[in-house]
């Protein structure tokens, strides 16, 4: 279909699928198997696969892979390394909500680090300033696609014994010195939401390199139980009325013995399907990501002087093209947006800026180290447009127009 530009809105994302997608649910459907059950497991075994890494746990969501990765941490299972109430945890200002909430829900301690202007990605430079004797973990997203330095980070909680969780929910694909982000941290969270790499509607995973901490992130997701076995299956230990565990009676039924105060945040074979099909397409999502970002990235460099572009990293992955309206821009970061919205091209912000400005964190206990001021940067004079594969370049030629006639049309 041709574009018209005006008429024919510049989403931020767009998911993009076909037929396969269609006959792979109408399968799912006609099994009469709904519930995780084969598809899961071979879709979570593929994308482990794919990442390169060991073990793939699917949930309902990348908020919900968030919460788990994190609570994980507070199993008594990990002995004198569980997190415990009161516990801090290393995080940044500048992100989104559920990569800190679990932290607060968890009854640990956020403490908040400011972000690079340049890539928006935590400021590395002050983690040294942010440890205390209470600090036990670090959670960092890779914004908007664009890595941090994961193995510096590595280092630094290898230094302090600190676990780390990757948030790469915005960031499948992407590399650091080659080596995968979501490899160097002990727990890895995915998204497979529209606006992501791949997507299943609804859905998310959990990553790591630890049999140990899939047993407790399964767990997490499977109501708290101790049991194993995956749904629909019974007595894979081999002893299911053979255990003794807590101050239960001897024997009682393993597979209604539970372990951790967990949820059920499970996906469904129609999700597992979807993404075994997506899984096919994503290395060529990622390669047309990348494109549109090179081309939004050159055209705006080059025509918009009032605006800065970010600077990154070969290994990106792009999420979405951020941009920062500079004083000097003719017209504010939200008459720019409001401006481009008259020209049917959507934009969103960089998330929530600066978190601790939120109502919801109002009443929260959080540490700060410096004054965040480049999140509250972020959060006055930073949005993002759209790189997804469904772009073409009609419509990445039509928003670099709009935005280098902004001059004009403010003056």
């Amino acid at each position: 279909m041709t574009f018209r530009p005006g008429v024919d809105e510049v989403a931020v994302a767009q998911q993009v699928w076909g037929v396969e997608e269609v006959d792979a649910v109408t399968e799912v459907a006609a099994s009469g198997r709904w519930a995780a059950g084969v598809k899961t497991a071979e879709f979570e075994r593929a994308f482990a696969s794919w990442w390169g890494i060991r073990e793939c746990i699917l949930v309902n969501s990348g908020s919900s892979a968030n919460l788990l990765a994190l609570s994980a941490l507070t199993s008594p299972a990990l002995g004198e390394r569980r997190l415990k109430p009161g516990d801090e945890v290393i995080t940044a200002a500048c992100g989104f909500p559920t990569t800190v909430n679990p932290i607060v829900q968890n009854g640990l301690v956020p403490v908040f680090i400011d972000c690079e202007l340049e890539t928006y990605n935590a400021d590395l430079e002050v983690l040294e300033r942010a440890l205390s004797p209470r600090t036990r973990a670090v959670v960092l997203a890779h914004t908007l696609g664009n890595p941090y330095d994961v193995a510096r980070v590595r280092r630094f909680c290898d230094e302090h014994g600190l676990w780390l969780i990757e948030d790469c929910c915005d960031a499948v694909g992407a590399t650091w010195n080659g080596s995968p982000v979501g490899t160097l941290g002990d727990l890895a969270t995915v998204s497979f939401y529209p606006a992501h790499h791949l997507s299943m509607g609804e859905g998310g995973a959990v990553l790591t390199k630890s049999p140990l901490l899939r047993k407790i992130v399964e767990s997490f997701r499977d109501w708290g139980r101790d049991c194993w076995c995956a749904p629909g299956c019974d007595d894979t230990c081999g002893k299911r009325m053979g255990w003794q565990l807590g101050s239960l009676p001897a024997g009682y039924d393993h597979k209604y013995t539970y372990a951790h105060r967990g949820y059920n945040l499970k996906a469904t074979e129609f999700q597992a399907a979807i993404g075994l099909e997506q899984l096919k397409r994503l290395d060529g999502f990622i390669e047309k990501r990348r494109r549109n970002f090179s081309t939004l990235h050159i055209a705006l460099a080059q025509s918009i002087p009032w605006s800065m572009v970010p600077r990154f990293y070969g290994g990106m992955s792009p999420f979405g093209m951020p941009l920062r309206v500079l004083p000097n821009a003719p017209m504010t970061r939200d008459d720019l947006c409001r401006y481009l919205w008259s020209k049917k091209i959507a934009t969103r912000l960089l998330f929530a800026g600066n978190i601790t400005r939120h109502p919801a964190y109002q009443d929260v206990e959080y540490r700060v180290v410096g004054e965040l001021r480049n999140s509250d940067e972020v959060m006055r004079s930073v949005f993002w447009l759209g790189c997804h594969p469904a772009l073409g370049a009609e419509e990445l030629q039509y928003v670099a127009e709009m935005l280098a006639a902004c001059s004009s049309v403010a003056a």
